[in-house]
């Protein structure tokens, strides 16, 4: 199992709620494209969201990396924040 983790940090508990709404959306609807097999979101009281996603193989999380690029284009143009994600 491969995972790919996001931490990302919003002004204020308002934000992160819009932005876990946002990335609910549009992840949710590309589990599939994606070969997704574990999507959770996490808000936290301090404005924090975390995106935590398991795939199965190696190459899944490379085809994700290189097909995601929209998505995240796509927040950082709209919610302003620090962003911290690592693979595992």
């Amino acid at each position: 199992m491969y995972a790919k983790i996001y931490n990302f940090k919003f002004a204020g508990l308002s934000e992160a709620k819009v932005a876990a709404s946002f990335c609910a959306d549009n992840l949710g609807k590309k589990i599939i494209d994606y070969n997704i097999r574990s999507l959770n979101i996490s808000i936290g009281q301090c404005g924090s969201v975390s995106i935590n996603l398991k795939f199965e193989t190696g190459n899944d999380l490379k085809d994700f990396n290189q097909k995601s690029s929209l998505f995240f284009k796509d927040l950082k143009n709209t919610f302003v924040f620090k962003e911290s994600n690592f693979s595992g």
